[in-house]
């Protein structure tokens, strides 16, 4: 990944409208049109968005490769950029100070490869794990900066001048293909993250035009072919214009010729231009997300602060299982997809700490999942209930924490406001509230018919509640804690209802 983009993401409060209807987002059921895409980004953005991808709200990232093998970086940096960091062969420099504490002044990074060997990995395991956390999608990294495949990249040989492909070293597998048949084994919907430069790819360094024709362009055919993803992660792609990396002209072969035409959907990482422009759906990195109900997007993080194993990384520097469901809730109802990032180490072992993680996701999913799979926004995303704290107001905040920032980590009081969230089947409307909201839940600009029928997600019976105007005060059940149907976040089914923007 990039460097941790410094965006300071502003979100527009409670009231911003959030449009979700298949016009607005362009989704299509089958994308099977026999519509000829050209190579420009007007015809290219003008592809329906596949609804796997609108409705699957919840995909795996997968960081994996030789930068396991050392699995280091400093406090909140990305371990998979070593090789780039220690490249700098300053004493003052922590990450070449590292290497040359634990590997020697002459040990090159090519020598990891031999000793990447994945000898305890478990696609099947890994496969099933993903389907426990409830994710829809799994995204592993191909190939990062480093150039490194993880699949028999002939490209990558040919280029680099020596094994440079897990078939050929290292592992001697193909560790790509394999997790994609236990994925599709499953139903999981399998793509790939691809990095469109390489740090110091000998042809890059010499030739970028030559690299783009003669390297770039067959090998993602390559990989394109071998394993029809049904979405492409492309990075790196900030060093070039888009016209530079011929990124439509790539496009167009993939939208008209791969065996993935059908169904691929694409980020906006294509050029140096195109971030939240050009692509099929957006991006954002260690960020708050966005505010866009008109565009598909995505925000993707790491558990703690990087995406690659990282061993130096303390449990106190992952953030909680609460922290990632109520950010989930979040990024759903304004519209966007979560793709949390696991970083497995050397021997293909994903760390216990992230396995209990997803598995709790998974567990709250299992109760929760009606009011996140398959929904779109709501007339508006968020809203506090009773009793409003003076420093948790409305407006902009920053990036990282900002979720928990606002809901705080600590009850504040009987009336400490909680942050309810909104998602929509239909006229069936869904209200997330990060915790307990305690004796009766309020929800101001929604309305209600006869019909209307409340239930909390997980338990049968049906909630009393009273009608004032626009605003709906829900009962809520007393329950023991052995009858609380999940933990962290709660969901309210609310049918025959219809959330209205903020006047």
């Amino acid at each position: 990944m990039k460097l941790r983009e410094s965006i300071c993401a502003v979100l527009i409060g409670a009231g911003m409208l959030c449009f979700s209807s298949a016009e607005v987002i362009g989704e299509s059921d089958n994308i099977s049109e026999p519509k000829k895409y050209e190579a420009n980004w007007n015809s290219l953005n003008s592809r329906p968005t596949p609804t796997w991808f609108l409705d699957a709200k919840f995909g795996i990232f997968i960081h994996w490769g030789v930068y396991a093998v050392p699995g280091w970086s400093p406090r909140g940096e990305y371990s998979e950029w070593y090789w780039n960091r220690m490249h700098d062969r300053n004493p003052r420099n922590p990450w070449w100070r590292y290497h040359v504490e634990n590997f020697g002044g002459d040990f090159d990074y090519f020598d990891f490869a031999p000793m990447f060997k994945a000898k305890h990995y478990d696609p099947a395991f890994w496969a099933d794990l993903f389907v426990k956390s409830g994710a829809k999608y799994v995204v592993p990294t191909s190939k990062h900066h480093d150039g490194y495949a993880i699949w028999p990249s002939a490209e990558a040989n040919k280029a680099w001048g020596r094994a440079w492909n897990s078939v050929d070293v290292g592992p001697e597998r193909d560790l790509l293909g394999e997790l994609a048949n236990e994925c599709r084994k499953r139903d999981l919907k399998f793509g790939f993250y691809y990095s469109l430069y390489e740090w110091y790819n000998p042809i890059w360094l010499k030739d970028r035009k030559e690299y783009v024709q003669h390297h770039l362009f067959p090998q993602f055919k390559d990989v394109v072919t071998r394993y029809s993803p049904d979405l492409i992660f492309s990075d790196g792609e900030w060093d070039m214009h888009s016209r530079d990396w011929k990124s439509e002209e790539l496009l167009a072969w993939l939208y008209n010729e791969s065996p993935c035409k059908e169904e691929v959907i694409v980020n906006d990482r294509w050029g140096n231009e195109c971030r939240h422009k050009n692509g099929g759906y957006y991006t954002t990195e260690y960020a708050a997300g966005m505010q866009n109900g008109d565009h598909a997007w995505e925000e993707s993080r790491g558990m703690g602060n990087s995406y690659g194993y990282s061993r130096r990384e303390t449990a106190e520097e992952y953030k909680s299982s609460r922290y990632f469901i109520i950010s989930l809730a979040d990024t759903v109802s304004r519209g966007g997809n979560l793709l949390l990032d696991i970083g497995p180490d050397e021997d293909g072992l994903i760390p216990p700490i992230m396995q209990q993680k997803l598995l709790d996701i998974g567990d709250w999913l299992k109760v929760n999942g009606e009011a996140i799979y398959e929904t779109r926004c709501a007339a508006r995303t968020t809203e506090w209930t009773e009793g409003v704290r003076p420093e948790q107001k409305r407006g902009q905040y920053m990036i990282k924490d900002s979720i928990l920032d606002q809901i705080g980590q600590k009850p504040v009081g009987e009336n400490a406001r909680k942050k309810c969230f909104f998602t929509r089947k239909g006229d069936t409307n869904f209200a997330i509230t990060a915790g307990w909201p305690g004796d009766t839940l309020t929800i101001k600009l929604i309305k209600v018919s006869p019909e209307t029928e409340v239930t909390l997600l997980g338990r049968e019976e049906k909630l009393d509640y009273t009608v004032d105007g626009e605003t709906l005060m829900i009962k809520m059940p007393v329950l023991n804690v052995d009858q609380v149907p999940c933990q962290y976040a709660y969901s309210f089914k609310i049918t025959h209802s219809e959330i209205l923007p903020e006047k």
